[in-house]
């Protein structure tokens, strides 16, 4: 069980990292984190990160397939997570 929530942490930890860093690369006009890698971290575990990172960094929040998606996921992966410890 330790290893599922250390890989649950990390993928939320590398979820905030991705957001962060795409952001910055936006504003430096640089190649960009494909949208489909942003939802694959997401899937894959991360999406609280990503949720947080989306609101910690102003990032994709106008685009409403994450405004509304990100947060979707993250509701369920946080029921599963505690349907899980439990």
């Amino acid at each position: 069980m330790a290893i599922w929530l250390g890989l649950y942490f990390i993928m939320n930890i590398i979820g905030v990292f991705i957001m962060g860093a795409d952001k910055k690369r936006a504003q430096k006009h640089q190649y960009r984190i494909s949208e489909r890698t942003l939802w694959l971290v997401a899937f894959l575990g991360g999406a609280v990160g990503t949720t947080a990172g989306m609101q910690l960094y102003r990032h994709k929040t106008k685009h409403t397939s994450f405004k509304i998606g990100f947060p979707f996921l993250a509701g369920i992966e946080l029921v599963l997570l505690i349907k899980f410890l439990l």
